[in-house]
């Protein structure tokens, strides 16, 4: 495989002056932390990345940790198939240095419903079906944009997890809220917010013990993948706890995203 086949799209941070989709080729010299070393994210997309090239392995990870999922990665087939199991999606390369990844794909999907999408510098009409006949959800070819990765993986997680339907009232102390009015109450009095605030509001309190990442909150509550989450949302967050009257009800996750706090 190719340098240029195998360079993998390693978005920097916004306000450095760089273009999130500019792709780059992989460093000379992979970090030196070990692309499994991170700190997990609690209720986070674990992901497990199967790739033999080392700097694209990384480059990819720290994308992936970068948007609020854990991510792990192995580089051969047979690790792939040890550590499968402790995933909730696999993004596969089928260019492998012991297994051929088509047989990997086959194997895992004998065996589990796990999604899996393959990522991978084959990209004739040929491969893409025998990708999919092999049994992934996806087929994705290098080199690619993160927000591309990102949007491919949101749908076939849709797909692979359909949302259950938030509750319609909810009741989390002195507060009430009515989906079916679109009503927040607190201690019986009635608190104007705007749609989406509302709509921000009934998620976190949907989900009272997790937190939500910014990540989600804008594609559930904006319809928007796209976006980096910023001060759209913060805004929001920053309105609703003035309303309410305390900011110990919507708690801040530094990192990962916010959770309903109990003022």
């Amino acid at each position: 495989m190719t340098q240029q086949s195998t360079a993998l799209l390693n978005p920097r941070i916004l306000g450095h002056g760089y273009d999130e989709d500019e792709l780059i080729p992989p460093p000379a010299h992979p970090p030196a932390a070990s692309a499994s070393a991170a700190r997990p994210l609690r209720n986070a997309l674990r992901i497990l990345v199967v790739e033999s090239e080392p700097n694209a392995a990384t480059s990819l990870v720290q994308l992936l940790r970068r948007h609020g999922y854990q991510a792990e990665s192995v580089a051969t087939g047979a690790k792939a198939l040890q550590a499968h199991h402790n995933c909730d999606l696999i993004l596969l390369d089928l260019e492998l240095p012991d297994l051929d990844g088509l047989e990997i794909c086959r194997s895992i999907r004998a065996i589990c419903d796990t999604p899996i999408i393959v990522v991978t510098a084959r990209d004739t009409e040929l491969d893409r079906v025998l990708g999919l006949q092999a049994g992934s959800d996806d087929y994705l070819a290098k080199p690619y944009g993160s927000r591309e990765l990102m949007a491919r993986i949101e749908a076939v997680m849709r797909r692979a997890r359909p949302q259950r339907p938030l509750p319609q009232v909810i009741t989390h102390g002195l507060l009430r809220i009515d989906a079916g009015t679109r009503e927040i109450r607190l201690g019986g009095r009635l608190i104007e917010v705007t749609r989406k605030e509302f709509d921000l509001l009934h998620l976190l309190a949907s989900q009272p013990e997790t937190v939500i990442s910014r990540r989600q909150l804008m594609v559930q509550v904006w319809d928007d993948s796209w976006s980096r989450p910023g001060r759209t949302l913060d805004t929001h967050v920053s309105s609703l706890r003035n309303k309410l009257g305390s900011s110990s009800w919507i708690v801040t996750v530094r990192g990962v995203g916010f959770r309903l706090g109990h003022p």
